[in-house]
């Protein structure tokens, strides 16, 4: 069910493990855009119906929609996302209260710098093989608290036309302005060139799949996006003191997502190696979506044996996973010596599943070993630093002299006759 690798060379492991890009979605997605950019509205229908089999009749989601929604959903659905959004808010606002205005003088020189939040962003909400409300708490929530103006949920609409009622409801409680039917390259081009019902966003954010993130990639030539997020990669260090069990329940876990998910176990012990692969197969046997958990495991997944545990932990910091769970003898001393994953995950009870809905982490993280210069989705990505400068005629007499040293030094004689024209 999962390949078991005996890691001897950990530079040449992470080399031959690392996640690699297809690109083989590349042309369709071109032509997407390019159909979008003429077409608009018209071309995303098309592809709605021919990737989802959806023939929306508006791409705006109505109010009337929505309160139609906010009926087919139940009381203790409506209390889980609200208790989602809160400890994020919470987490979120922790965040922001750290983003304070500064102002700096250099004698008579003033610099002004302050973050201000984005005008627009389009937040992506995957679809298809599931629904995920999760990931509208996840986008949504730090946008509002970033203070965004606007903010366009995305998601693909079922075969009826309609998008998921708990979605449409999370959105709404979140703080959404807009809430759109479609999904895939489709939404991500309509996004960033703008239609005449979804008009262009600042900013891309949000997971997917392969395609979605490949679109993304795609688009940020013309419209910036938050990272490569997705598909999901779950990576588990672990030493002889875990509970397989455990192990094998959150490999399973985040394999529900797709077929290609990575998910894998690192360790330096060949039982608890062996172990793990023993209960992935029993578990197996019975659980539900059982088809792609099986495809992903299989395809995707492994188990690396190391010789020690500082080979085990090189080897984990050198794949960079989206997620990462420590479940050693001491998780926070082992932690100390890995820096590049997207989320560290501490002790046998800090399952990743828990962290992508309620435990007040953002489950948007950095996918394609991206973990090693960026983290989680947050407040962050919803702001810009705004800088202001100030200077003043006796401020320009105070460089006036290293800007003629610097600016003849770079063969840049105008940029000195600028400030010595004002000098005169």
């Amino acid at each position: 069910m999962i390949k078991t690798i005996k890691v001897t060379d950990v530079a040449r492991a992470a080399a031959s493990l690392a996640p690699r890009r297809s690109y083989k979605s590349k042309k369709i997605i071109q032509d997407i855009i390019k159909s979008i950019q003429s077409d608009g509205d018209a071309a995303v229908r098309r592809y709605e119906k021919k990737f989802g089999n959806a023939a929306p009749r508006s791409l705006k989601v109505s109010k009337e929609e929505i309160a139609r929604a906010l009926s087919h959903v139940t009381v203790d659905q409506v209390k889980a996302v609200r208790l989602a959004k809160t400890r994020l808010e919470k987490t979120e606002s922790a965040i922001m209260s750290l983003l304070k205005d500064r102002r700096v003088s250099f004698g008579k020189t003033k610099v002004a710098k302050r973050f201000v939040p984005l005008q627009s962003v389009g937040c992506y909400v995957p679809g298809g093989l599931a629904r995920y409300p999760s990931s509208v708490v996840m986008s949504v929530v730090p946008a509002r608290i970033a203070g965004v103006r606007r903010i366009a949920v995305v998601s693909p609409p079922g075969p009826d036309g309609k998008i998921d009622p708990l979605t449409v409801t999370t959105a709404r409680i979140c703080g959404a302005t807009e809430i759109y039917k479609t999904g895939g390259a489709q939404a991500i081009a309509a996004l960033s060139i703008g239609t005449k019902s979804i008009p262009r966003v600042d900013k891309i954010v949000g997971p997917g799949g392969q395609f979605v993130t490949h679109a993304k990639y795609v688009a940020s030539r013309h419209t910036p996006i938050d990272m490569l997020a997705g598909p999901t990669e779950l990576g588990i260090l672990a030493d002889d003191s875990a509970d397989p069990t455990y192990v094998a329940l959150d490999l399973i876990s985040q394999s529900e997502h797709s077929r290609d998910t990575r998910c894998y176990l690192v360790t330096d012990s060949p039982n608890l190696a062996e172990s793990v692969t023993e209960e992935l197969r029993r578990l197996a046997s019975h659980i539900q979506r059982r088809k792609i958990v099986c495809s992903s495991l299989q395809n995707n997944g492994f188990v690396a044996v190391c010789k020690s545990p500082s080979q085990a932990t090189k080897l984990v910091d050198l794949l960079a996973p989206e997620h990462l769970q420590i479940m050693t003898k001491n998780p926070q001393r082992t932690a100390s010596l890995i820096h590049s994953p997207g989320l560290v995950l501490l002790g046998d009870q800090s399952p990743s599943a828990a962290s992508d809905y309620l435990l007040g982490s953002n489950h948007i993280l950095p996918t394609e070993c991206l973990g090693r210069t960026r983290g989680s989705l947050s407040v962050l990505d919803f702001v810009k630093l705004h800088t202001e400068v100030t200077a003043s005629k006796a401020a320009l007499a105070e460089i006036s002299e290293e800007m003629r040293i610097l600016t003849g030094a770079e063969g840049l004689s105008n940029h000195y006759e600028a400030v010595r024209g004002r000098l005169q």
